[in-house]
Formats: C-alpha cells, sequence, structure tokens
C-alpha cells in the first residue's frame, strides 16, 4: 500500500471511547505528519460522511472515512481499542479503527489501493493478525501487504493492476470482459455441478453490483462479503463495483448468462437497464456486507418462483427499503419517495400561482380561461395565464404524491395504480390524506400480486397487461367505495380545524412546526412539515389558516442557515476556517429557504448546531403564526416578500428567530471552549499545536 500508512500512523493503544475522539485521534497523526491541513475541517467531512450512515461493520471493525479538500494524499491510520468503540455496527462496538482520508481529488491509483484494503478486511485471517499484532511498524507491513499477506492479506500486484483481489477462481468485473466470462472455471468445477437452479448442470450465476457514496470502502467490502458467500454456497457470483475510481461494466455475456440480480447500492446504480427482466434483489450496501448469504438465498427463491423483474433507473430513495428493516423505517422511505417527487410539482405550481397574483392582483383566480380571453399587451392577461399554469401543475400533486409511494414500495409495476388511486383522490375530495392512503394501497396490492405463483406463459405480460389492470381496479375500487368518503370527511375535520386555529392554539402550531423544519434540515420530519403547509395552499383558493401556516414553515426553514452565518460573522473564532467559509454560503443558501445550508455545521456539531436550530425555528413559527402573516407561494425564501401579508412583521419573526438561533449556538461553542480550556489549563489547543499527539479532552 505504498507509504500511505507507517508506524507513525497506528495506535495500538487507542484510548478513545467515542467515534469523534477516536476519529480525532488518529486524525492528529496525519496532521503531525503533513496529511491534512485543517485538522477541525477534515473532522467536519468525516462526521458529514458518518451522519449518512454510520461505519460501522460486523466484526469489530470500524472505518470513518472521507474525501476532504483538507487531505494532502491520501493517507491511513489505524487503531486498536481495547474497550471498543460504537461505530453503529448492529453486533457492538468496534476494536479494529481504519481512517482513510482521500484528497478531493484522489487519482484512480490510489483509490484501487484503498479498495484493497476495504477486501482485506473480510478476510478473518487479517482481522485476527492485526488483533494479535504488538508493533506499530509490523501491524504497518501487515496492512501494507509486506507480512500475513496469505489467507486475506492484499495483493498488491493484482491492487496496482487494477484487480483488488487476484487470487485464482474469483471473477471481479475490474477484470475485465474475458475475465468475466471465464468466472468460476476454478471455483465451479465437477464438485459444483448439479448447484445450480432447477437441477441444471452448472452453478447457479449471480451479476452483482455494489456502490457507496464515498466509494472507498463499503464498495469493496460489499463485493469481497458476496464473492465469499457465493464460494460457500456454491454460486458464481461476478460482482461490478461502481466506485470512486470508476467501474468496469460486466461483459454483456456475463449478464445473459447470470440467473439473477443483487444490487447492495446506496447511489443510483448506473446503467441500470442492463438487468432488466432477471430476478433482482435491490438492498443497501452495507447489506451486502452484513447479510451476503440472505441475499444470495433471497434472489435463488425469486428465481425458482420464476420473479422476472424490470428495474428502474432510480435512486435510493426508491428503493423499498433492505430485507430486515424494521416497518417503521420502510415506511418513512416510501413516504419520502412520494415527497421528493411531488415537491418540485410544488415549487414550480406554487411559484407561477404567486406570480400570477403578483402581477395579475388578487382577483386573478376568477379569470376567464385564457384559451377564451388573453391580450398580449395586458399584464391582467399574463397573470391569469401564469396563475392557470401553475393551477395545472397543482393538480398533478395528490396523483405524483401517491404514484411514486407505490413506486417507492413496488418500483415501476406500482405507478400507474399509484396514479390512478392518486386522481381518484382528488375526485372523492379526499385530498393530501386521501393520495397518501391511494399509495399505500397501490404499492402494496403490487408487492401482493408479485408474490403470487405465476404460470410461465403469463410472466411476459405481467408489468404491461396483468398488474396494471388488477391492482387499478382493486385500487379504484377501494378508493371509490371503501375508505375515500372517510378520508374525504377526516381532511374536511382538518381543514375546518385549522380554519378555526387563533390566539395560543395557532402560536403552539407555529413553534411545532418551525421545530419540525429545523430538526433535521431537509430530512423526514423537515418534509412532513413542508408538506403538511402546502398541502394546505394547494387549491384554488386556499383558506387564511393555510397560507399563515405556509408563511410559518417557510420562515422557520430560513432560520437554520441565516443563524449559522450570522453566528460565523459574529464570532468566527469558535468556528473552523472551513465552516467561516461555509457561513458565507449560507446567508444566500438561508434567505432562498434552503435549509440544508445549515448542514456542514449540524454535522461537525450536532449537539450544538441542531437544538440551537430548533429554538430559533420554534421562535420564528410562534411569532409568524402570532403577527398572522399569509404566504401564498411555497417557496423562494426572501424572494417572494412582496407577496407576503404583514411583510414587516414577517420579516421580524424571521429575524427574531436568527438572532436566538446564533445567541444559543454562539453560547453553547463558547461554553464548550471554556470547558477544554479547563481540562487541558490553558487556551484551547489550535490547528497547528494540535498536530502534535497527546491525550486531551475532546469535545
Amino acid at each position: 500500500m505504498s507509504e500511505m500508512i507507517t508506524a507513525d500512523l497506528v495506535d495500538l493503544d487507542l484510548s478513545a471511547d467515542t467515534r469523534e475522539a477516536a476519529a480525532r485521534a488518529l486524525a492528529e497523526r496525519m496532521l503531525a505528519r503533513g496529511r491534512v491541513t485543517d485538522l477541525d475541517g477534515f473532522l467536519a467531512d468525516v462526521a458529514a460522511r458518518e451522519a449518512r450512515m454510520p461505519t460501522g461493520l460486523d466484526g469489530g471493525i470500524g472505518i470513518p472515512h472521507c474525501r476532504s479538500a483538507h487531505v494532502t494524499e491520501p493517507t491511513l491510520a489505524f487503531g486498536r481499542s481495547t474497550a471498543g468503540i460504537d461505530f453503529g455496527a448492529a453486533d457492538g462496538p468496534a476494536d479494529l479503527i481504519f481512517l482513510i482520508a482521500a484528497p478531493a481529488g484522489a487519482d484512480e491509483a490510489h483509490l484501487t489501493i484503498l479498495s484493497s484494503l476495504a477486501r482485506q478486511l473480510m478476510d478473518a485471517e487479517f482481522t485476527s493478525a492485526l488483533r494479535a499484532v504488538t508493533d506499530a511498524g509490523a501491524a504497518a507491513a501487515l496492512i501494507r501487504g509486506e507480512e500475513g499477506a496469505e489467507g486475506g492479506a492484499a495483493d498488491a500486484a493484482g491492487a496496482e493492476a487494477g484487480v483488488p483481489d487476484a487470487r485464482p477462481g474469483v471473477a471481479h468485473a475490474e477484470a475485465g470482459g474475458e475475465a468475466g466470462a471465464e468466472v468460476g472455471a476454478d471455483a465451479g468445477g465437477g464438485s459444483d455441478a448439479g448447484a445450480g437452479a432447477d437441477g441444471a448442470a452448472r452453478p447457479f450465476r449471480i451479476v452483482a453490483v455494489t456502490s457507496c457514496p464515498t466509494g472507498i470502502a463499503h464498495t469493496y467490502m460489499a463485493a469481497e462479503s458476496l464473492e465469499n458467500a457465493g464460494r460457500e454456497a456454491g454460486v458464481e457470483v461476478v460482482v461490478e463495483t461502481q466506485g470512486s475510481a470508476g467501474f468496469t461494466r460486466l461483459d454483456p455475456a456475463v449478464i445473459a448468462a447470470a440467473d439473477g440480480v443483487i444490487l447492495a447500492h446506496d447511489v443510483p446504480v448506473r446503467e441500470k437497464e442492463r438487468f432488466a427482466g432477471k430476478p433482482t434483489v435491490d438492498t443497501g450496501v452495507k447489506a451486502g456486507i452484513s447479510r451476503p448469504a440472505e441475499l444470495i438465498a433471497e434472489v435463488r427463491e425469486k428465481a425458482a418462483r420464476g420473479e422476472a423483474t424490470a428495474p428502474a433507473a432510480g435512486t435510493p430513495v426508491d428503493r423499498a427499503g433492505a430485507p430486515g428493516e424494521g416497518y417503521g423505517t420502510r415506511l418513512r422511505t416510501w413516504l419520502m419517495s412520494g415527497v421528493s417527487y411531488m415537491v418540485p410539482f410544488v415549487a414550480a405550481g406554487g411559484l407561477l400561482i404567486a406570480l400570477g397574483f403578483a402581477i395579475g392582483g388578487y382577483t386573478v383566480n376568477k379569470a376567464p380561461s385564457v384559451m377564451d380571453h388573453f391580450v398580449w399587451t395586458e399584464a391582467d392577461s399574463w397573470g391569469a395565464l401564469l396563475f392557470q399554469i401553475g393551477g395545472v401543475a397543482f393538480g398533478f400533486l395528490v396523483p405524483v404524491l401517491a404514484g411514486y409511494i407505490a413506486y417507492g414500495m413496488a418500483d415501476r409495476p406500482g405507478l400507474v395504480p399509484g396514479f390512478v388511486g392518486g386522481a381518484i383522490a382528488l375526485t372523492v375530495n379526499a385530498g393530501f390524506l386521501g393520495g397518501l392512503a391511494a399509495g399505500l394501497l397501490a404499492g402494496g396490492v403490487v408487492m401482493a400480486i408479485g408474490r403470487a405463483p405465476i404460470p410461465a406463459a403469463l410472466r411476459g405480460i405481467m408489468p404491461v397487461v396483468v398488474i396494471p389492470l388488477v391492482s387499478s381496479a382493486v385500487v379504484g375500487f377501494l378508493m371509490f367505495v371503501v375508505i375515500g368518503k372517510p378520508i374525504a370527511s377526516a381532511q374536511k375535520g382538518m381543514t375546518d380545524w385549522l380554519n378555526g386555529l387563533g390566539g395560543a392554539n395557532a402560536v403552539l402550531l407555529g413553534a411545532l412546526l418551525g421545530l419540525m423544519m429545523c430538526f433535521d434540515l431537509g430530512g423526514p420530519v423537515n418534509k412532513v412539515a413542508y408538506a403538511f403547509a402546502t398541502a394546505g395552499i394547494a387549491v384554488a383558493d386556499p383558506s387564511d389558516s393555510a397560507m399563515k401556516i405556509m408563511a410559518a414553515v417557510m420562515a422557520a426553514g430560513m432560520v437554520p442557515p441565516l443563524a449559522m452565518a450570522l453566528a460565523t460573522t459574529v464570532r468566527g473564532g469558535l468556528f473552523t476556517r472551513t465552516e467561516r467559509e461555509n457561513g458565507k454560503a449560507a446567508w444566500v443558501l438561508g434567505i432562498s429557504f434552503i435549509s440544508e445550508g445549515a448542514i456542514p455545521f449540524a454535522a461537525a456539531d450536532p449537539l450544538r448546531v441542531i437544538p440551537s436550530s430548533m429554538l430559533g425555528g420554534a421562535v420564528t413559527g410562534a411569532l409568524s403564526m402570532a403577527f398572522g402573516a399569509t404566504l401564498r407561494a411555497p417557496h423562494g425564501g426572501i424572494f417572494v416578500v412582496p407577496l407576503i401579508g404583514n411583510p414587516f412583521l414577517y420579516l421580524v419573526a424571521l429575524a427574531a428567530g436568527v438572532c436566538v438561533s446564533a445567541a444559543s449556538v454562539i453560547v453553547l461553542k463558547g461554553l464548550r471552549r471554556q470547558g477544554a480550556q479547563d481540562a487541558e489549563g490553558g487556551p484551547e489547543t489550535s490547528g497547528a499545536s494540535a498536530a502534535v499527539p497527546k491525550e486531551s479532552v475532546t469535545a
């Protein structure tokens, strides 16, 4: 592994007790060697990666890693903990911790070397050797592949050639098409005869794709894990790793000969259509690492039942959730799928309607159709045109919500019954709640149909004729006859309740929505509050209460990035250089109503930033409701202030929340700094002095 790891980047007695402290201790070693230029900036990038998905793996391994502009060259630091450190693995704490640092522009050769480490970690002999080694230099040499190479240490020659594992009998996608076509020449001999489906004379064949957000570690670990499980099960597994170093496409002949497909990914699979028409298991990359045998068994069961799926290109939010995830997790994923596809319609339609009001006045909703009356030189006609286009866009909200909830559950076959159910929800006045119910019903019906045994003669027409026909009929019946009317009544009751809100109740609702908007900064809770608000104004003539809710939600969503920008301006010394740079961008993101502008701050210091943001959001939401500010536009931030009712008081509410949030985070960070000074008996360590590894109290 070249000199990416040396003895002084190894700590065999790592004393940290949290993942943050462990990352800091190892990063300080990198800083001392000049491999990291800004300790806090790099740790913020590590924390942001960790926030997306914990990096703990079964078997006592933690692999915090990231790409960062603060890294000068690819570097690896290794720490061994006696007590164990929680990195989020299902089987408990990790005692082997690898901190992987890659520059933002790391080249393919370095990334390939890092990928070979990921594969080594799947080898029990390699990890056992690391637990037994007593010398830091020997540990570094072992990781570089200079010692203990047999039984799982990296084959350096294979890694440099672009083949992370060069052992015979294992075909890797990186080895190119010919190697793929020859897969299993050694492992698939006579002893495996008859191991395939339906008694075939060859082993069962699986092609797989693995990919993760960073493309450095989990991608290659999942590949190695699937290949190892395949050998144990007598199954040929050929894996295409779509990592940061790029990917070599599987040979089309290998795909054509495969009996099943496993997609273990957390980012979109590139060229996913290549695997259409085969039994497919679609899951997250960690499932490929932690339970590969189950995935192989699942795809074999699907093949035995004759399930032939046609995966559509998509993103992780489109997936129904990995097997083994809790129902609550999967339900959230399904709902987020619908909301994520609905939001662009909300933004486009809502802003067009708002512009229509701005140009044509508040009576523009009573204008005749522009098909019957449109005068090119009249502003009112242009206002009516924009309003009516926006109204058409808003008409898609509930069907799109329902259709893509069903898509998240059942993939492409769920789209037709989902859209049909959503349209029926509008017809029976079931609104937003009806769309939610229709989407869940449609996805459930399609999933139930997919589990039924299908005669071979019907498999070809299932996705085109049978599933759309049967599922649409069932969903239509349920929406029209069974649940549509009760949901419509519930929707009307909720609307009447909102219209009747006033005084303290309205203020409390504003505070609650403000808390939700600032809790996860664009995540599921934020989206629930936003969808609740936009559903209320997604009608031709929204109520005054609905427009007050929309105003409170948008104002609260602007608070976190603006507060962080203000805090970095007022007390820049409490923030790293990277955070101060992010603070400049946060001004623009905040006034544009992009809550995600505060994510870098929350990822680096969640215990101080998130509560501070929630406090400010609650203040803004409550004041906005108390002042009676209204808003017809669902997006636009500060740029739609002319369309706001009571704009001056609205801005006062926003400014109050920003000041409260900024003051809160400054106070909390100041207390942390004082605590660090008290613990160390002097001023807080700066970036330069932090280069010296020491036993210190970390915040």
